[in-house]
């Protein structure tokens, strides 16, 4: 048999658009690396860069990319790293050609490629953006080819890793469980540095080191060609990894043990991770499964218009104020009623508060409509009026808008040769990359055997999050709420009490949703997802927290009768 290859060092320097701009010099120059990866898409962006696009035809890419190149082209060609980046957005070709421009002034030679094929926009009439999310293997065929820098489109954020593990180690297809060990490498770098302590939920125990807290440093994976790797970081760079760093990142923005992408489904519940010394954690065992049929496809379009007054209500008699403004308002707005009306108070005051901000609540009015004038001057126009004749202390946070274009997300399914999937290489050819010939249906695996839960003990009420981390995000218009814990014991109390049941019951939001609850031992990890929570996604703003970020933190503040030998 041949020798090994040596392992692969993939680094990323952006998990979205506008992470700290200078990781990319830091990622070069920090430490050894064979590729660097950068993802800058997400469901918001791809709106955002649609109605860049509606404003000039030639944008729908992410520009900060371009100048963080214009700092490092020269470094990472100097240093033999090549670049592989989802910053095409929706205009890959465009990206490309700019890069060119860009290398040419500076003088780097570089051989730039491009992947297309993700826009199915033209199929979906109304539609600002929809793209199919491709898989790795069209950024495959331009490294094979060469190619020093590769900017893509609509891809997974996995396939950033996935099309260079391919292309490096030769694997095709039918390697599954090493296309699925690279899902998993890919799915924990592509946030950057929450896999390396950001937005972590036990931060508090390395509150000591401050330094190390304050600026993180971000991602890499040691990867191997049997799929296996080791997530770590360069030398000297701030945060830390460990196995709960990493079962946080592999627990969001993902649903039961399938975890399925155009390349390969990656089974999360045969994920082993072990810690392989200071900040390096060992990630093992990932099985992987023939990829789904379908490929998703994210759908943006314009929903309408949205308005938003923020009442300040302070003092004595906070939910008589609020009352009084709610009926003026919704008398002022029947003449012209929006389509969408939303009042949420927030009760932030405290009674004999020393400042008069801490004696006040906020009431929110949110309003939408498609016609701009309902959500934007009518709106207004109510809410200035008022400014005299309401309730004692009357004002606002800040003046009413015109109201602000809003939109929708949708996902939608087609088959995988549906997409013209093509690797644009750097001399002009066009590769056509093969749609998946082997697919499976994806079915939820069975509910595995929970474990003996504990004997019966005293018990203290107390927040969940004396005893569990969690991590939670958005996909569409649903969430996700991973929790976990770090001993057997806490698994075998958490796995019988924190049920779906349980869930509706910390989380009033979800009581009239549907909560599914997915199990994972090997992580001692839960995963819930919440179904309708967001509305129409991110974009809407249908919430306070519209991408759920937050929603993992309020679970942990909630309190439960937890077991005295777990605190």
């Amino acid at each position: 048999m041949p020798p090994a290859l040596p392992p692969l060092r993939i680094g990323n320097a952006s998990g979205f658009y506008g992470d700290r701009f200078d990781a990319m010099r830091e990622m070069l120059t920090g430490g050894e690396l064979d590729v660097l990866t950068g993802d800058y898409l997400a469901e918001l962006t791809m709106l955002i860069l649609g109605r860049d696009r509606l404003k000039d035809p030639g944008a729908g890419y992410a520009r900060t990319f371009l100048r963080q190149l214009e700092e490092c082209l020269g470094l990472a060609r100097e240093r033999g790293v090549r670049i592989v980046a989802n910053a095409g957005g929706l205009n890959p070709v465009g990206l490309a050609d700019a890069v060119r421009r860009l290398a040419d002034r500076l003088g780097v030679p570089v051989r730039v490629a491009h992947v297309e094929g993700d826009d199915l926009t033209a199929a979906h009439p109304g539609s600002l953006a929809a793209h199919a999310y491709l898989g790795g293997f069209g950024i495959a065929a331009c490294l094979r080819e060469g190619a020093d820098i590769v900017v893509t489109g609509r891809v997974t954020d996995a396939a950033l890793v996935t099309g260079p593990g391919a292309a490096h180690f030769g694997w095709g297809p039918g390697d599954h469980d090493r296309l699925a060990g690279a899902v998993v490498a890919g799915h924990v770098l592509e946030c950057g540095a929450q896999a390396t302590g950001g937005n972590y939920a036990f931060f508090h125990e390395k509150a000591h080191d401050l330094d190390r807290l304050r600026r993180p440093g971000f991602p890499l994976a040691e990867l191997h060609e049997d799929g296996t790797c080791v997530i770590t970081k360069h030398p000297g760079t701030g945060g830390f990894v460990d196995v709960g760093t990493v079962t946080a990142q592999l627990l969001y923005e993902t649903a039961g043990a399938r975890y399925a992408g155009p390349d390969v489904t990656a089974r999360l519940d045969t994920v082993r991770l072990t810690q392989d010394g200071p900040d390096r954690v060992r990630v093992e065992g990932v099985r992987g499964e023939a990829p789904p049929p379908t490929l998703k496809v994210g759908v943006n379009r314009l929903g309408g218009f949205r308005g938003e007054v923020a009442f300040v209500l302070t003092g004595l008699d906070i939910e008589a104020k609020a009352a009084l403004v709610r009926a003026q308002m919704t008398e002022a707005l029947a003449k012209s009623p929006p389509t969408e009306v939303r009042w949420d108070l927030v009760r932030t005051d405290r009674p004999d508060a020393t400042t008069e901000e801490t004696a006040s609540a906020l009431l929110r009015l949110v309003v939408r409509d498609r016609d701009q004038e309902v959500v934007g001057r009518a709106l207004g126009g109510a809410a200035v009026e008022l400014a005299l004749a309401s309730y004692p202390g009357f004002h606002v946070v800040a003046p009413p808008g015109k109201g602000s274009p809003y939109g929708v997300f949708e996902d939608v399914y087609v088959p995988h040769d549906a997409v013209a999937h093509v690797a644009v290489l750097h001399d002009g050819r066009r590769v056509p990359v093969p749609s998946a010939h082997d697919t499976a249906v994806l079915d939820d695996v069975p509910v595995p055997a929970l474990p003996e839960p504990l004997p019966p003990s005293p018990t203290r009420r107390a927040p969940l999050g004396l005893v569990a981390g969690a991590r939670s995000g958005d996909k569409g218009g649903n969430a996700n709420v991973g929790v976990w814990v770090r001993t057997d014991a806490a698994w075998r109390w958490l796995a019988h009490e924190l049920t779906a049941d349980r869930f509706r019951q910390l989380i009033p939001e979800s009581r009239e949703l549907k909560v599914t609850r997915h199990v994972l031992p090997g992580l001692r990890a839960l995963n819930f997802v919440v179904e309708g929570i967001l509305g129409e996604g991110v974009a809407a703003q249908h919430r306070f927290d519209p991408q759920a970020k937050a929603l993992g933190e309020w679970l942990r503040s909630r309190h439960l009768d937890i077991p005295e030998i777990l605190l």
